[in-house]
This record gives structure tokens, C-alpha cells and sequence, in this order.
């Protein structure tokens, strides 16, 4: 075995508490290295003759990357706590693995093994219950709909008129979301994740001018609070976006620091390098990047904290939002959103928190800040495979095998699975127009571990560039929509709310993948039921040999509600081209 790549640590990804009464513990070995792994475990405190009590039960090979092979063991300890570690097996050798090594001989002292120290109800990972089973939709407000043209913005073009630029406006507002909820209705849709709508001057609002203020061209606030009555009654729950990493140019508080300089009683709220404050060419102050426009908030500030505190607690205390997805999240400190959370889940315990993070994100999400990050490293593998060519079939397996066992299991059941936004092209773009290969995507994130968001209009087949190319008007007339692909993503959608094991409620593996052919086979089993997932992402028609354990079932294909069985010694099923099965057993 090679000793290097055995590792574990008693925290985050590899030792957690699922829920108030279950562990999971994971191991990583190198790939093919090791034959079985049993968890060695017992209660610390339980001795008998001298020698610590302990019992062993074997570990599930839960998937594999490029590098390594990946074990899980879930247990219920009698008293919360427990000692344990690793009795590894290859074809030449055995060994036990502790928090102080390696040994050939198990060790019968509990203080050499690795320790879970008590399983605190207050240290579980929990995010509110609704968010495991929510499909997200995506609105940038103001171009999805534009109800209410008494309010359009000065200078607002006709609906869908031209292509959009980085200041065109078209008027798009909350009556048009409330005109158009049949819509999300119709596709299966229960959350709303509008970009924000608070007051700016840009078109995408991410500037913000006043973070209690609603931009008069989306509506008032007595609209919001009608909008969101609307989307509740719909079953539709409302999430909003915030940056509070930063300011827009022309909040009244920077605004005073480039009045007032040093006397400015605001110019604390910021990180100011030196006196007098410039913008141009480099500001000399920390801001996005280096954008002067959006100078950097100082959320160690007492004061600056307070008020964005507040800014939290007053949009779920008003007007009743269930969720708040944070820009730029990383780059706060952490402290403050120990206590945003803690602000928040004050006023409505189940609200979701989403931060904007793109890498690996254990930190944020250990139960006392975010409940999900946008899970760009599933975005990034999904793409790459299935839009853009640029891997094959074991490479898209492994890397999703690594998403998967980056977080704990409760973390990636929240996780927020999407494929395009308001910040990338069109993900019918990226596929160069093959609306088959957009099938495929839709497939694969709506049968993922998760809450898939969907970006308004892919559903309907929408194109675009880069921003502001993917930021297009969303299309009304019924004959410019691509009504086969919403019914395809609304038959999915209803597949992940009929059946628990195709959602969020089935742990998810991959059988094959094979890079000659360029297809993978995954499954998704839950205590009901297994349903195995075919995928041929290739130009060819190929035949596929099914996996072993399919042999004398009948399967049902609950894509074309029918049977595929057949009575012999192996079972295979045909693909056309970009082609799929879906078969439950």
C-alpha cells in the first residue's frame, strides 16, 4: 500500500455528523491500492480486562477520482462519541491506520486512534429542509418581463428591440414576474433567485445605491411584498442578492468620504489607504478588484457591521424572503457572517443562505455561516463534458467524484447546482447550438445531488454571448419558443418531484465511463429503488452492455413509461446519437 496517499482527518469532509444521531467517516487511498477497508470503532470509555472494546464494520468504496479511491462508513454511536480508525486490506498486506500511524498489529489503546469527541446537536450541518427539494430559476429582473411601463426608466427601448449592452435598459419589472408566474409554474419551478433589485444606477444593480431602497424601475415595496404573497401562494420561494463586500460609486456613505476626506465621520466604513481619496487611475482604496466604482466595505466596522446586519434582518422581517445569496462571499471575513447568519435565522429560522464562492469552500460551510455555495467546480465538470468537448467520459466521472467528496453528504444535498447565469454565455451557446447536448445538461444536473437553478429562458432554448450577450430580453411570443425543450425539462423536473430517488434522495455513483465511446452510466439508489442513468455523449449510435446486477430484473423505462426487460445472460440496451435511457428497477 502506499502509505502516502491513506489520509483522513477527524473533521469537515472526512468525519461529520450527518444528523443528531449519525457519523460519517471517509477514507482516501490510492486509486486501486487497497482491496477493503473496515472502520474500527468503539465508545472511549468502554474497557473490558484492560483493553479497549471495539468493533469493526466494513467501509462502501463511495467513488473514485484520477488519484484516489474513496471509503465511507456511517455509524450510530450509543453514547455521541467515539474512537476510531482504519483496518486496511491489500493482496500482501494488512495494516491499521490511527490518528499516530500505521501499525501491523491493531493497537489495543484508544488513545492512539482518531477521535469524534462528542456529537454536539449544535455542531450538526443543517440547512433548512425546503432547500433539499427546490428547483431554483434564476430572473435578472430587469430583463425578464416588463409589466409595468409607467415606471420604465428614462431612456427604456422597446421590449427585445436590440441586443443588450452593458447601460441599455428595457424596463423589465416585478409586475412582469407576477404576469408570468404560470409560467414557472407550468415548468415545475419552487424558487426564485432574482439578482439584486435594490437601487443603482447599472442595469445589472450590483452597484448599490441604497440597500433599503428598491430600484423604482423594478416597482415599490408594496409590490414586492405582492410579488412575493404571489410566488408564495405558488409554492415559490423568494431569494435575494446582496453585496456586502462592497459598495456602489454613489452610496451616500462613500459619497460623504470623497466630500469630506479624513473628516468624513464614514471614512472607517472603507479601507482607505492614504488622504485625499482618488479613483482614477488605480483607487487608493481596496475595492472589487480594482473597480473604483465598488469600493470595499469594512465589515469588521462596528458600525458598517450593524447597519448591513440590519439590511439582513429587514428584508426577511418585511417582506417575508426565504433566502440571501451573497456576492463576492469570500472575501468577507468570516466573523461577520457568523453573525449574519445568526441575524437572519432570527427572523425566519429557515432562511437560506447562498454565498458566491468559486473554489473550494469548507470553511464557509461548516453549519455556522452558509448553508450552500454555487457549486461552480459540478458547473465546470458538467460543461466541459457534455457542452464544450473538452474531456471525455472518465475525466467528467473523476471530477465529479472530487465535487462530491469535497463537502459532507447533508452539505451536498444543498448544494446550489447551476450551468448558466447572468455572469457566463448561454449554456445552448457554449453547445454551439446542439440543442441534444442541452438535453444531456438539463439531464445530468436534474438528476444530481442537489438544488439545480435554471437561468431564465435556457429553458425555452434562449442563445448569448458573454455579458451582456447572455442577458438578453426573454422571449413572450409562444412562436419563438422552443416549447419541446420546456416540455422536456418540465417532464425532469416532475421526474425529481415524483420520484424522491431521481432528486435529491438517492445517493448518486458512476458504473462506467468509457472514453472510447465517450459514455458514462451512473446510478441513483435510494432504500426504494435503484434507477440507472445511460448517456451517450457522442456523434455515433453505440450499444451499451448493462451493469451485472441488472441481470434477471425487469426494468422499467420511466423516461417512455414501459418496460425493458429481456431474459438472458446479458442485458444491453441500443443509444442513437447524444441519446439516453433512464430505467428504474
Amino acid at each position: 500500500m502506499l502509505k502516502e496517499a491513506i489520509y483522513h482527518r477527524p473533521k469537515n469532509n472526512f468525519a461529520y455528523a450527518y444528523n443528531d444521531t449519525t457519523l460519517h467517516i471517509r477514507l482516501q487511498t490510492k486509486k486501486d491500492d487497497v482491496d477493503t477497508v473496515e472502520l474500527i470503532h468503539g465508545d472511549p470509555y468502554i474497557w473490558e480486562k484492560d483493553q479497549w472494546v471495539s468493533t469493526k464494520k466494513p467501509m462502501t468504496k463511495s467513488g473514485s477520482d484520477d488519484l484516489f479511491d474513496y471509503w465511507l462508513a456511517e455509524v450510530t454511536p450509543e453514547f455521541r462519541r467515539m474512537r476510531y480508525g482504519f483496518s486496511l486490506t491489500s493482496k500482501d498486506e494488512k495494516l491499521t491506520y490511527t490518528e499516530k500511524g500505521f501499525f501491523v498489529e491493531e493497537p489495543k489503546d484508544c488513545g492512539l486512534y482518531f477521535c469524534f469527541p462528542f456529537l454536539n446537536k449544535g455542531d450538526v450541518f443543517h440547512a433548512p429542509a425546503w432547500a433539499k427539494d427546490t428547483v431554483w430559476y434564476q430572473i435578472f429582473p430587469e430583463r425578464f418581463a416588463n409589466g409595468n411601463k409607467a415606471i420604465n426608466p428614462e431612456g427604456a427601448l422597446s421590449w427585445g428591440s436590440t441586443e443588450p449592452t452593458t447601460t441599455n435598459l428595457f424596463g423589465g419589472d416585478f409586475e412582469g414576474v407576477i404576469e408570468h408566474i404560470n409560467h414557472l409554474v407550468n415548468l415545475g419551478i419552487t424558487g426564485i433567485y432574482f439578482t439584486p433589485i435594490f437601487k443603482a444606477r447599472s442595469n445589472h444593480k450590483y452597484d448599490t445605491i441604497d440597500y433599503m431602497e428598491i430600484d423604482p424601475q423594478f416597482g415599490d415595496k408594496e409590490t414586492f411584498k405582492k410579488l412575493v404573497k404571489t410566488c408564495h401562494a405558488h409554492g415559490i420561494k423568494v431569494m435575494l442578492d446582496a453585496v456586502f463586500n462592497h459598495s456602489g460609486f454613489y452610496w451616500a456613505p462613500f459619497q460623504d468620504v470623497l466630500k469630506n476626506g479624513k473628516d468624513s465621520k464614514y471614512k472607517d466604513w472603507f479601507h482607505i489607504w492614504d488622504f485625499p481619496v482618488q479613483t482614477k487611475p488605480k483607487p487608493n482604496y481596496d475595492a472589487f478588484a480594482f473597480v473604483s466604482d465598488m469600493p470595499k466595505l469594512n465589515t469588521e466596522n462596528q458600525e458598517v457591521k450593524d447597519y448591513l446586519l440590519e439590511v439582513g434582518r429587514y428584508w426577511v422581517r418585511e417582506f417575508d424572503i426565504d433566502g440571501w445569496r451573497l456576492d463576492v462571499a469570500n472575501e468577507v471575513d468570516h466573523q461577520f457572517w457568523r453573525e449574519f447568519r445568526h441575524a437572519v435565522k432570527t427572523e425566519k429560522e429557515d432562511v437560506y443562505i447562498l454565498g458566491e464562492i468559486w473554489h473550494d469552500s469548507m470553511p464557509w460551510l461548516q453549519g455556522d455561516q452558509f448553508d450552500a455555495v454555487m457549486n461552480y467546480p459540478f458547473t465546470t465538470a458538467t460543461l466541459d463534458y457534455l457542452a464544450k468537448n473538452k474531456t471525455k467520459a472518465e475525466d467528467f466521472a473523476h471530477s465529479i467524484s472530487k465535487v462530491l467528496h469535497s463537502y459532507p453528504v447533508n452539505v451536498n444535498e444543498v448544494a446550489f447546482n447551476l450551468l448558466g447565469s447572468h455572469d457566463t454565455p448561454r449554456i445552448l451557446t457554449i453547445c454551439e447550438d446542439d440543442k441534444n447536448k442541452l438535453k444531456l445538461l438539463f439531464l445530468f444536473q436534474l438528476s444530481f445531488i442537489g438544488a439545480p437553478c435554471i437561468y431564465y429562458g435556457d429553458e425555452i432554448s434562449m442563445t448569448g454571448d458573454q455579458d451582456p450577450g447572455c442577458r438578453k430580453c426573454m422571449i413572450w411570443e409562444e412562436e419563438k419558443q422552443d416549447l419541446d425543450m420546456f416540455a422536456f425539462v418540465k417532464k425532469l423536473i416532475q421526474l425529481r418531484k415524483e420520484r424522491p430517488t431521481f432528486g435529491n434522495h438517492g445517493d448518486i455513483r458512476f458504473i462506467e465511463a468509457n472514453n472510447e465511446t465517450n459514455h458514462v452510466i451512473y446510478e441513483k439508489t435510494s432504500s426504494d429503488e435503484t434507477i440507472l442513468f445511460i448517456v451517450n455523449n457522442s456523434e455515433q449510435d453505440l450499444v451499451v452492455t448493462l451493469p451485472e446486477n441488472t441481470k434477471g430484473k425487469v426494468l422499467r423505462d420511466i423516461w417512455n413509461n414501459s418496460e425493458f426487460a429481456a431474459d438472458a445472460d446479458s442485458l444491453s440496451a441500443k443509444l442513437p446519437a447524444y441519446g439516453f435511457h433512464i430505467f428504474a428497477y
